[in-house]
């Protein structure tokens, strides 16, 4: 039986591995209880260390009565969290932890100094070259390293406060040097504020002198220059006077230019008028003219008498003659006062022409003394900006001169200190009660997974699976005689799935074993060297010159029909691991009921196979192994229900185009199949074979069957006379 089938076959129990717990208590016990004493022991015999925490408010805190003019408590500057961090780094820096030393005479103790009160072990140990001598370090860098070792500065999440954390074998030493510490750092701080101060103070003297004569000469410059241009003569609101001028005449052209427009206009309107005889009663001119109204009030009246007397006089009565001629005589003094309106406005379109001339002239005189002030303007204004920015510039200079000049007595530090550290009562370190609990926990813990794992690995702890099968694995014979091979088993029964009668089916029902009897004649013959095999009259070919004809015809697929029962499935292995070897993949699917084909190449019956993968129970990953003698891969019989498998049946086909898709050969072996049977698994480059161990009528008519069915190519092929070369030797147990 394989390693893989052995390990599924054992199971832990649990109760005989855990009850090794209790026949090894003592050992537990014993070990345990020496573990906690050493602990023990170190938790009272080590050095006590007291530690103690200085905290820091990074913020200005500056009165808001001397606050400079001008700002409020928003303007002040906001560290974020890296700002906290460079403060961090500051406060570890070198300086002021040599500063401190300094100040508190760390050099002098042996806490800080490793060259005082050596050990007469480490004096040997250095003379010994086995240790380096600590005087041969300068005493500021072994007190520097050792404050470091003990020294843990570090903001506080969340907030814009620092922690000063020190550890020493002196409480009070554990409270003096943090508070020392943030004393060195805030004034280091009001240091480097009046460093920068008296920076400033004097950059800024020199700069304002510099910038009050820069100022004088710039607004020099600029009177200078507007008091030699006659252009830039400045208007009331501001402006040139030439450009304002310019604008006024511009303005006045455009009035003149209207105003000559519409009189034109209206002439021309009157004029075509009096030539073509029409009503003037559309020209506006004409109709406010007082004399014309008053004569066309007249031309009514007469016209209202006419028609009165028309009524009672004829049309040549005197009067009605005398007012018609009135009428007429009207009519000409409309159109002679129309005349003169026309020349009124024809007088007013030339007096208007004549104005326009001359404000023509005047514009272009003002655009050209208009163009020489503007030039001169820029210039001016160029002038002015930069007197302006120069007295900026100096009145900047000069706020933050009298700013830094008020406040050389105030320099309030960016940090404050809230919370001192103060002498430490208890030691941080060792703590008794935790070292020795963590012992005695870590200790028992450990030593009962030792020896769980002990017993574990011994095998004690191990029992048979439930229904695990430890029967020895009985393997298909390989013939080498043409001896007499008695068949016990019954004939295939067929089986109806989706109304097709088919007997590939039932073959994976069971079949009883071949008789031990035959099986030894079988090996008995086999290991008579002298004996000539008997040679059939049927055409067979060896299993040889089969793989040869499978490889030179270039064959996806290779059925293997075995009409005498499992020994002559030995052909299919016998051939597939020939085709193997030549370098081909190769793949053998069994599909007999007992997994003749399968178990001389796996060791075993109890792999998972075919069944398993149409009953949905495994993969192809799962179902296909490596052949321990032979590079081949097989797809056992399997484990599953062969009944529940049948109903899938109808998925060979699918199965059988994935494998030839993956393999270069798929050889199946049927056990004793009829055409009907082997329909499923035919397709294109197909070669059927049968198996054979004596040509006697059972497979002559078996042959006779297929050939009639549709497959004329059959070909006989027999195992027998096949010599395997050397012994081989199992290998690989699962497919790659």
């Amino acid at each position: 039986m394989s390693d893989q089938s052995a390990a599924a076959d054992v199971d832990v129990d649990l109760r005989q591995l855990f009850a090794s717990l209790a026949r090894n208590w003592l050992r537990i016990l014993v070990i345990t209880l020496l573990v906690t004493g050493l602990a023990f022991a170190f938790a009272w015999l080590a050095t006590p260390h007291y530690k103690a925490t200085t905290q820091l408010k990074i913020q200005l805190s500056e009165s808001a009565y001397t606050r400079p003019a001008g700002t409020n408590e928003d303007d002040k500057p906001v560290l974020d969290a890296e700002g906290v961090a460079t403060e961090v780094q500051v406060i570890s820096s070198s300086d002021i932890l040599n500063k401190v030393a300094g100040n508190l005479h760390l050099g002098d103790k042996p806490e800080f100094n490793d060259a005082l009160g050596m050990s007469p072990a480490a004096r040997l140990l250095v003379i010994a070259g086995l240790k380096s001598d600590p005087a041969e370090i300068p005493l500021e860098e072994r007190v520097l390293t050792k404050m470091r070792d003990k020294l843990n500065v570090y903001g506080v999440e969340k907030t814009r406060a620092i922690a000063v954390e020190f550890s020493s074998e002196d409480p009070q030493l554990a409270a003096d040097i943090p508070n020392a510490i943030a004393k060195a750092y805030l004034a280091y701080q009001a240091d480097a504020k009046t460093t920068s101060n008296a920076a400033a103070t004097a950059f800024l003297g020199p700069e304002i002198e510099e910038l009050q004569k820069q100022v004088r000469d710039a607004e020099a410059k600029v009177a200078a220059f507007r008091s030699a241009q006659s252009d830039l003569l400045m208007a009331g609101n501001n402006s040139v006077l030439a450009t304002q001028q310019l604008s006024e005449l511009s303005s006045e052209l455009s009035r003149v230019r209207a105003s000559r427009a519409s009189a034109e206009a209206t002439a021309e309107r009157v004029r075509q008028a009096l030539q073509n005889g029409g009503s003037l009663d559309a020209v506006p001119e004409v109709l406010s003219s007082d004399l014309i109204q008053r004569l066309r009030e007249r031309q009514i009246e007469l016209r209202t008498n006419i028609a009165d007397l028309s009524t009672t006089l004829l049309d040549n009565h005197p009067r009605l003659r005398a007012m018609r001629s009135q009428l007429a005589d009207l009519d000409g003094q409309i159109r002679n006062e129309a005349q003169k309106i026309m020349r009124g406005l024809l007088t007013q379109a030339q007096t208007a022409q004549a104005r326009e001339n001359q404000l023509i002239s005047d514009v272009n005189k003002l655009k050209a003394a208009s163009s020489r002030a503007g030039e001169e303007q820029v210039q001016l204004d160029a002038l002015q900006r930069e007197a302006n920015v120069r007295r900026q510039q100096l009145e900047s200079y000069m706020a933050s001169f009298r700013e830094v000049s008020s406040r050389k007595n105030y320099l309030p530090v960016d940090a404050s200190v809230f919370s001192e550290a103060r002498v430490p009562s208890e030691p941080y370190f060792p703590k008794l009660v935790p070292i020795v609990g963590a012992a005695l926990v870590g200790s028992l813990l450990l030593m009962s997974v030792i020896t769980l794992l002990q017993e574990l690995f011994s095998g004690r702890a191990m029992r048979p699976a439930p229904g695990a099968r430890f029967e020895r694995i009985e393997q298909v014979a390989m013939p080498a005689m043409s001896a007499p091979v008695v068949h016990p088993e019954p004939a295939p029964e067929v089986v109806e799935v989706d109304d097709q009668p088919t007997t590939v089916e039932s073959e994976l029902v069971p079949e009883p074993e071949p008789a031990p009897s035959v099986l030894e004649g079988a090996a008995a013959a086999g290991s008579e060297p002298q004996a000539e095999p008997v040679r059939s009259s049927l055409g067979e070919i060896d299993v040889e010159k089969a793989a040869e004809k499978l490889i030179a015809s270039g064959a996806a697929r290779a059925i293997f029909v075995s009409p005498e029962g499992d020994e002559a499935a030995a052909s299919a292995v016998l051939v597939a691991r020939e085709v193997s070897d030549a370098g081909l993949r190769v793949l053998l699917l069994d599909l007999t009921a007992s997994g003749a084909a399968s178990r001389p190449m796996l060791d075993s019956g109890l792999f998972p196979g075919i069944t398993n993968l149409l009953a949905s129970e495994a993969q192809f990953s799962d179902v296909i192994h490596a052949d321990l003698y032979s590079d081949c891969h097989v797809v056992p019989v399997g484990t599953a229900d062969p009944v529940r498998a049948m109903r899938a049946a109808d998925r060979l086909p699918i199965i059988m185009q994935s494998l030839t898709t993956a393999y270069d050969l798929v050889i199946v072996e049927c056990g004793p199949a009829d055409a009907q049977g082997i329909s499923r698994l035919v397709g294109d480059s197909t070669e059927v074979f049968m198996s054979m161990l004596q040509a006697d009528d059972e497979v002559a008519q078996a042959a006779v069957e297929l050939i009639e069915s549709g497959y004329p190519d059959l070909t006989l092929v027999t195992p027998i006379g096949h010599e395997t070369p050397g012994n081989p030797v199992p290998g690989r147990r699962s497919a790659a």
